[in-house]
């Protein structure tokens, strides 16, 4: 992105490896300092030997799941990166939980995923339209996954209670309406805040939103939630039930969504400042 505020966090680590294709000093200069996501060694002339190494430990990693049959050639990418970052974090289950050769719809039916799988296939998808080359891809996902379960574990639950408090400052009629329908505790959390709006903003627009979250703040989650809220106001209002909030919320109109960032991250300025790491 042109603007500092709305630069595109692949640019971090393609800079990192030595790419330089925009000019963005100063908040490369941050983000260079805290090493955020931890791909890349902080000096520049060990990169292209880091860089050897990840790919060696992803061609390796991925080999010793096809001796043990966990994954095959026809697997889905994502699963993939989700069986590999599970053999290197030790929680891959003892057995396949499904027969190699049995064809991909089956296989998804079949497999019985747990919440963090979810949220990391739901990321992985969304990571995979937006970078290319597949170990580049595998690493990015796994140090964002690691980043969203270490350095916000704590935060991240209380997201949902920063939503209510900054949409009652924003508009407290609608947080009202939703309370009345007993709409607020059943809304998307998971979708919005554990998988990050993957699955729920397109690519494009997700980025953006990423680009803060690797920053240093996962905030910036809360305040795309409320502008969600804002922007159809007129719709929510209109709907009287939970469930039919909700569903509305899980599937907003896809070209409304880089408005929304936008928006977003001027709330995002207006309560917080110019946050470069708040959490």
């Amino acid at each position: 992105m042109a603007e500092d505020t709305q630069r595109n966090f692949r640019s971090v680590y393609y800079e990192k490896v030595g790419f330089r294709g925009v000019e963005e000093k100063k908040s490369l200069e941050i983000l260079l300092k805290d090493d955020p996501l931890g791909i890349l060694p902080p000096h520049h002339e060990s990169h292209a030997q880091v860089m050897m190494c990840r790919k060696e430990q992803y061609t390796d990693v991925l080999h010793a799941l096809k001796v043990i049959r966990f994954v095959s050639d026809s697997t889905p990418q994502v699963d993939v990166y989700l069986r590999m970052y599970q053999l290197e974090s030790g929680t891959l289950p003892r057995s396949p939980s499904f027969p190699l050769g049995v064809r991909v719809q089956e296989r998804e039916e079949k497999r019985n995923q747990e919440p963090e799988d979810e949220v990391f296939l739901a990321i992985a998808k969304a990571m995979e339209e937006m970078v290319e080359d597949n170990v580049d891809c595998y690493w990015l996902i796994r140090c964002f996954v690691s980043q969203l379960n270490n350095k916000f574990r704590d935060s991240l639950p209380q997201l949902p209670k920063a939503f209510e408090q900054y949409l009652n400052l924003e508009d407290s009629r609608l947080l009202n309406h939703m309370k009345m329908c007993s709409a607020v505790t059943k809304l998307p959390y998971d979708l919005w805040f554990q998988k990050c709006f993957a699955g729920c903003l397109p690519e494009s627009s997700l980025q953006r939103v990423w680009d803060k979250v690797i920053s240093g703040s996962c905030k910036i989650l809360v305040f795309v939630a409320v502008e969600i809220l804002l922007t159809f106001k007129i719709k929510v209002m209109a709907l009287n039930n939970a469930e039919k909030i909700t569903k509305f919320l899980e599937n907003i109109p896809q070209d409304s969504s880089d408005a929304i960032v936008s928006k977003a991250i001027d709330l995002w300025h207006k309560h917080c400042g110019t946050p470069v790491h708040s959490v």
